[in-house]
């Protein structure tokens, strides 16, 4: 069985909470909190919440918590990270901004 992908275009707008059972993929504005067995966003999303995914990609702008087994910056966004980003296996992150400098 082939796995189930919902996709969010970047003219969509969207002031809630989305849950998908298996994967999203967007580039739109999320004022809410996401809940996704996986989750991959692009260059123009804007999300404004929670993210809870066993896996998640990261492009675009995201505030709020994220709660993931794994977690990739995009290249697109990686190139604001000047020195490196490192996270202990088990760590507690707070407060990341990734600020192009």
């Amino acid at each position: 069985m082939s796995e189930k992908t919902s996709v969010l275009l970047s003219d969509v707008t969207i002031k809630g909470n989305i849950t998908e059972k298996e994967k999203l993929m967007t580039d739109s504005k999320i004022e809410g909190d996401i809940t996704a067995e996986t989750l991959q966003t692009y260059e123009g999303s804007k999300i404004t919440g929670n993210i809870n995914s066993s896996n998640v990609s990261l492009g675009g702008v995201s505030k709020g918590n994220i709660n993931s087994d794994k977690v990739r910056i995009k290249s697109e966004d990686a190139k604001k990270v000047r020195n490196g980003l490192s996270i202990d296996y088990n760590a507690h992150l707070e407060n990341l901004s990734l600020i192009h400098i």
